[in-house]
């Protein structure tokens, strides 16, 4: 018996565009997953509201508001404790993840890096100047949109992309009638 060759093993392309093009899960899985998600979303805005939005009269003397992209991180690595830099750094990351795993089961428009990435800078940073404008002892740091965002993407890219697309049907872009093979080819 002679070894089969790379044509035979490889997957026809055929079979590899329905793979991709699955539909979507059973509507009852689909509901429950929606409905899993709009709780986890009400869960996460509660704790970001508990995190973020609290006044911390005792730190107002020590708040300075950062719109220069990086300056706190630096600041967090070079004259903080390790473990209060992996706080605040790795706090605000997995403060992110949320929004790439929810949002892309929750508005399936917003699937997509660059959508998640937009959203999630949207949504942090009206989150930053709500922050820094009405509550005592907070400020603006451009640092945490930027961290929460990657956060974010993560989130995605780990899990959120996958679970988008087993709720939710793959949108068809008008691109998508180019790069089609037929049946038959």
């Amino acid at each position: 018996m002679s070894e089969p060759t790379l044509t035979e093993t490889a997957v026809p392309i055929r079979d590899r565009d329905r793979d991709r093009d699955r539909g979507p899960a059973h509507p009852a899985l689909r509901a429950a997953a929606m409905l899993a998600a709009l709780a986890g979303t009400v869960a996460f805005s509660v704790v970001l509201a508990r995190l973020t939005l609290e006044p911390s009269p005792a730190s107002e003397a020590l708040t300075y508001s950062n719109v220069h992209p990086g300056q706190s991180i630096r600041a967090y690595l070079d004259h903080g404790t390790v473990r209060e830099a992996a706080r605040q750094l790795g706090g605000n990351l997995l403060l992110g993840v949320p929004f790439g795993v929810l949002l892309p089961v929750l508005v399936p428009q917003a699937r997509g890096l660059a959508r998640v990435a937009v959203s999630t800078m949207v949504v942090m940073t009206l989150v930053e100047l709500v922050q820094g404008a009405l509550v005592t002892g907070r400020a603006f740091d451009v640092d945490d949109v930027i961290l929460n965002t990657a956060g974010a993407l993560l989130g995605y890219l780990l899990i959120g992309r996958r679970l988008g697309r087993a709720v939710h049907p793959r949108r068809h872009h008008w691109w998508h009638r180019f790069t089609r093979r037929s049946p038959a080819g």
